[in-house]
C-alpha cells in the first residue's frame, strides 16, 4: 500500500513539474512586441517587402 502511495505521489510531482516547466520556461523578458512578431511571421512566409528603395 505504501509503495502505491509513493508511486502516486511521484506521478503527481512529475505532472506538476511538467506543467510548471511548460508555463514558465518561455522567452526571457516576455513576448516580443506585436510589430516584431508580425515581421518575423512575414519573413518566415516569404512576404518580406523592401521598405526603402
Amino acid at each position: 500500500m505504501t509503495l502505491l502511495l509513493l508511486e502516486a505521489l511521484g506521478a503527481l510531482v512529475l505532472l506538476v513539474f511538467i506543467v510548471w516547466w511548460t508555463m514558465f520556461s518561455g522567452r526571457k523578458g516576455g513576448e516580443l512586441p506585436e510589430e516584431v512578431e508580425r515581421q518575423k511571421r512575414d519573413r518566415a512566409q516569404g512576404q518580406d517587402k523592401p521598405e526603402d528603395l
